[in-house]
């Protein structure tokens, strides 16, 4: 019979929740619920020195303001407790008595004099810095003439020698380690403490830890556990490395060019849908290529099958994007709720520009409804001079939906091109070398625009872009070489709604006038 799945998030309280450690305790909590097991917190703190006084608080709340709650931990107490490795000490003692008793540890006397000078040696000697054993090989009466004489001593691991250690990583596939590669590393320092090497073995072999889910900076230190496995006769765990988050540079991620930690994104404003979807996606997809994920669909679709080897790039730009997807769908969300609570009957079209809703009681129109909603996010910014014109006011504020939302204090300059009686052209703006407009194209284009375009072409948007799209035949012509200059004539914007919308919006009179207006201006 299969165990019962149970992965944990390990992290120091050094500091605040790093942005990679987030994505850690995700993936550990993604596949921990995907296999219907648990997900435990246990706070590894036994680096004394360089612990921080808030940082446990922190942590769990940092997971819990993720949606990432614990099965056990601390706080939340289960049968493998205590969580907290500093009251865990008796364990890890006990723990490596035994290890010495079987010659599986040995006890270290070694002054830190002579460990720096056996380092520097092995510097000039250009040898990799490791233990050169020394204390390993004390003979029974040297090591209680130690003892007796109170000497300090700290506790490492007697590596097997001459032996090639081979697991597989869930990630990684088929690893193998030379054990005379790996240091005599310590087990328990002089205080007492653990390192991580220890507690992380014992911990994960006493609290039923079936996976173990952690950094790729870990991997080098699998060998020293299995060994530790070994020497215990415990059953190991199964182990998956994660790739590095790298900057833009390929470097690893550092706060010389990121902010690294969770905290920050939280105090600047950003949602945890968009930051668990980002970083769900830094190492990680499916086959599908699907970018936006509900969180319960990535419990769903997680499967450490899919996780890359290569590190990720932690791109702020594609953050920014997650976090205004999930801003725009959280304001369709209420959209929808609105339109089903004016409207039960309400029929519901998904559009990539949003839902189109069918009322059929309070108003038929489906912009006024969504128009009439979004002015009720904006009403105590927006200038009075604007509201004249409420049905022309909606159908406005729909076209700049998106800028809206993003820039609410702006709504007043985002909008003021629809209200303008003539625009004050800049002249430059019509000229784009890209596309292939100079003041001639753009002058033609208008020009046919204002020729072509009738009152019927003003019915709706496919009707107005069927119409630009034979104008753009009719000149032979690429579509932005249309379709640039006719913007900005009605917009005198460099950045704007399309034209079939602006058009749309302004209606037949108002888009030639502009047109008129625009090549005199030009002329």
């Amino acid at each position: 019979m299969n165990k019962k799945v149970r992965t944990r998030f390990a992290p120091s309280p050094t500091g605040y929740l790093h942005i990679g450690g987030l994505r850690t305790a995700l993936y550990a909590y993604l596949y921990a619920k995907k296999h219907n097991g648990d997900f435990l917190l246990r706070i590894e703190d036994t680096d004394q020195a360089r612990l921080v006084e808030d940082s446990l608080q922190n942590i769990i709340d940092t997971l819990n303001w993720a949606g990432l709650e614990f099965d056990e931990g601390p706080g939340k107490e289960g049968p493998h407790g205590p969580y907290i490795q500093s009251e865990r000490l008796g364990l890890y003692q006990t723990a490596v008595q035994g290890l010495i008793e079987q010659g599986h540890a040995y006890r270290c006397f070694c002054t830190k004099e002579r460990l720096d000078q056996m380092r520097e040696e092995q510097m000039l000697m250009k040898k990799a810095p490791m233990y050169d054993r020394h204390c390993r090989y004390l003979t029974p009466v040297e090591i209680q003439e130690k003892l007796k004489s109170k000497a300090s001593f700290v506790v490492r691991q007697a590596i097997p020698l001459n032996r090639q250690l081979k697991f597989d990583d869930k990630i990684r596939g088929k690893v193998t380690f030379d054990t005379n590669t790996l240091d005599d590393h310590v087990l328990l320092k002089t205080d007492g403490f653990p390192t991580y090497h220890l507690a992380v073995v014992v911990d994960d072999h006493d609290m039923q830890i079936t996976d173990v889910i952690r950094g790729e900076e870990w991997l080098p230190s699998t060998p020293k556990h299995l060994l530790l496995y070994e020497a215990f006769n415990w059953e190991p765990t199964e182990f998956a490395h994660l790739p590095l988050l790298l900057n833009k540079d390929r470097s690893k991620l550092s706060k010389r060019q990121n902010d690294v930690s969770t905290q920050s994104y939280i105090d600047k404003g950003y949602l945890k849908e968009a930051l668990i979807n980002f970083i769900a996606l830094l190492g990680w997809n499916t086959s599908d290529n699907q970018e936006i994920y509900s969180f319960e669909e990535l419990i769903d679709k997680f499967s450490l099958e899919r996780v890359q080897k290569s590190g990720a790039i932690f791109d702020l730009d594609k953050l920014n994007w997650f976090n205004w997807q999930w801003k725009r769908n959280l304001y369709w969300n209420k959209l929808r709720a609105k339109a089903k609570e004016l409207d039960s009957t309400c029929q519901i079209q998904e559009t990539n520009k949003g839902p189109v809703f069918n009322l059929t009681k309070n108003s038929p129109k489906f912009t006024n409804f969504r128009g009439g909603l979004l002015l009720t996010e904006v009403e105590k910014n927006l200038d009075q001079k604007y509201k004249t014109d409420q049905e022309f006011l909606n159908k406005a504020l729909i076209t700049l939906e998106e800028k809206i939302l993003k820039e609410p204090e702006n709504i007043n300059e985002l909008i003021k091109f629809y209200f303008a009686k003539n625009l004050d052209y800049n002249k430059t703006l019509f000229l784009n070398e890209k596309m292939g407009v100079n003041a001639e194209v753009a002058k033609q284009a208008i020009a046919i625009c204002i020729k072509d375009l009738n009152e019927s072409d003003f019915e709706s948007e496919k009707a107005l872009f069927d119409k630009f799209i034979q104008v753009i035949q009719k000149l032979n012509l690429k579509n932005g070489q249309v379709l640039w200059p006719v913007r900005i004539a009605l917009t005198n914007e460099d950045f704007s709604p399309g034209v079939f919308e602006v058009a749309n919006v302004l209606g037949y009179t108002k888009t030639i006038d502009r047109l008129k207006w625009a090549l005199s201006e030009l002329a």
